[in-house]
């Protein structure tokens, strides 16, 4: 009605039969007929984290795994930005702080490894009774190459995190050397995660 108001040509497309506004209670059953039963309590987290590479120390963590002979990571921990990434997606997810209000404590007391600071949280979500559904990674980085790790690094997360390596997806890009990461000087991460009950 709008564009005919302002002398503007219009055409209909036919549309599909499951292309449905949600108006009435009868309108979510025919939704749910369509997508199937949703799970009754699912939350969802969003996480970041990124460091630069030390110029000449090797030694690098990612995703709980240590790869010797790759760049070490500029941190005051071990620098795994993948658990980093985790850390803040899951404490998004519950309504917790950022990694920094709990890991600063714990690495001022010479705690370095990225696992103990996820350890409280995931004592947190079970005590909740939550459980982790899904989590998806994606790295931007030129190295390491991220695909031959991608076995490796779902055996450690799968184990760190008590969740099927099936359940797990990690990609990565070198965002065409745009970037600090994709040029080589560090590496980032974003971990998007699913909790249900």
């Amino acid at each position: 009605m709008l564009l005919e108001a302002i002398d503007q040509d219009i055409s209909y497309i036919q549309a599909d039969e499951h292309n449905f506004k949600i108006t009435k209670s009868s309108d979510i059953k025919n939704l749910k007929a369509v997508l199937g039963e949703l799970p009754k309590d699912i939350k969802v987290g969003i996480g970041q984290d990124s460091h630069m590479f030390e110029k000449e120390e090797k030694g690098l963590f990612l995703g709980g795994v240590e790869l010797k002979n790759e760049k070490k990571l500029k941190a005051n921990s071990d620098g795994d930005v993948i658990l980093h990434a985790i850390f803040n997606a899951i404490s998004q997810a519950i309504g917790e702080n950022s990694i920094g209000f709990y890991a600063d404590e714990m690495c001022e007391k010479g705690v370095k490894d990225s696992k103990e600071y996820l350890k409280p949280l995931l004592s947190k979500i079970k005590k909740k009774k939550l459980k982790i559904n899904s989590l998806g990674i994606m790295l931007e980085c030129k190295a390491p190459k991220v695909d031959p790790l991608v076995p490796r690094l779902k055996k450690s997360l799968a184990e760190i995190l008590n969740l099927k390596a099936s359940r797990i997806g990690i990609t990565a890009t070198s965002g065409e050397h745009m970037t600090l990461f994709g040029a080589g000087l560090g590496i980032q991460c974003f971990a998007i995660v699913s909790l249900r009950a």
